[in-house]
């Protein structure tokens, strides 16, 4: 059974002592492709370089919410650098993770819209998809995916908040919905209805390890292995066979991230 992983952070420090270990056994695994995603310059650099090491692993580069300058001048000084990251390199395939946080930066609201939108203006000018970070910013990410400027390679909703009117939204607006490890979790109670609501040609699964352990890996540390915990909870909910989904989000991945 292939799987594909669309949204992993092995660049984070919690993989410093065996990265290599774990990148080699989540292949052996049958993850056969997954996406690294950075979170501000550095890291955008450091998970080009685990692009390039490794066949299987792709890139997307971008400044998070919580990693934005405080001013416009210096976000517009970063979004230059993620553009200069960006050339000339065919393993990065999207931009992000970008968006909205107002869980950690509440305080900074106008300031994370004009990093979100000017990244949206950087993606459509380098012909990529988004890939799109929002938490506790339903309405504000509703509003801008409502707005004037949109992705025009369109673009991932990663690890969706469990909202209607969100993922309503998001799939008029022709993104990708991306399921994690929350939808496995006992607390998420309105999961199974948000799984029916995503057509299957939208329908993706990601572990964004080392975050968010799936059941019955609650508490541990995430990796790609995991993310067939994810194919395993949409397939019964849609009463499929669980190759099946695995079947349809990896060409689905293959599909929004544009990878032969």
């Amino acid at each position: 059974m292939k799987l594909f992983d669309t949204h992993t952070h092995y660049n984070d420090e919690a993989f410093n002592e065996d990265r290599e270990e774990i990148i080699q056994k989540i292949y052996e695994a049958g993850i056969e492709n997954t996406v690294a995603v950075g979170d501000n310059v550095e890291n955008s650099k450091k998970v080009v370089e685990l692009a390039k090491t490794y066949e299987y692993i792709y890139a997307a580069v971008g400044i998070h919410p919580s990693e934005i300058s405080e001013n416009e001048k210096e976000i517009d000084k970063q979004i230059l650098e993620i553009k200069e990251i960006v050339k000339n390199n065919k393993k990065i395939v999207a931009i992000g993770e970008i968006g909205l946080d107002n869980h950690w930066e509440k305080d900074k609201k106008e300031i994370q819209k004009y990093a979100f939108l000017e990244q949206i203006k950087l993606a459509n000018e380098l012909n990529l998809p988004i890939v799109i970070h929002s938490r506790d910013a339903i309405m504000e990410t509703i509003e801008i995916l409502n707005g004037k400027i949109i992705p025009n390679k369109k673009g991932i909703l990663h690890c969706c908040q469990l909202n209607k009117d969100l993922v309503k939204t998001g799939l008029e607006a022709g993104l990708y919905i991306s399921f994690a490890g929350a939808i496995t979790y006992k607390s998420s109670k309105n999961a199974n209805e948000i799984i029916k609501m995503v057509p299957n040609d939208r329908i993706l699964i990601e572990t964004d390890c080392p975050y968010l352990s799936p059941e019955p890996k609650r508490g541990q540390r995430n990796d790609s292995r995991n993310v067939k915990y994810i194919a395993e909870k949409i397939a019964k909910v849609k009463e499929m066979p669980v190759e099946e989904i695995a079947k349809i989000t990896y060409e689905n991945a293959k599909r929004i991230y544009e990878i032969q």
